[in-house]
């Protein structure tokens, strides 16, 4: 799928995540930003590149700012994103 908008989903509170997604050429490529990196940027990223795939979009940039969020949090944040920035309304309820 194709994204037609740049989106936000989330926000900067604690033990939240902030997704930004935006039209990309070169696959999935993440920007992250968080306190906890070097813990856990391979889970969050995997997280994020995962739920993607599921929603069948290969071609984007995410900037993400992590503050501490729960998978689960992270996998919600990224579909409501990518919802937005597919301008759909339509659930994809096979990805959670």
């Amino acid at each position: 799928m194709e994204i037609k908008t740049t989106a936000v989903a989330g926000t900067l509170e604690s033990s939240d995540i902030q997704i930004m997604l935006m039209a990309g050429d070169n696959g999935i490529q993440i920007d992250l930003e968080s306190d906890v990196i070097k813990q856990f940027g391979a889970q969050i990223k995997h997280v994020i590149t995962t739920t993607l795939q599921q929603l069948n979009i290969d071609n984007v940039k995410v900037r993400a700012v992590d503050k501490g969020a729960l998978d689960c949090v992270i996998k919600a944040r990224t579909i409501t994103a990518a919802q937005r920035a597919l301008e759909t309304t339509t659930p994809a309820w096979e990805v959670l």
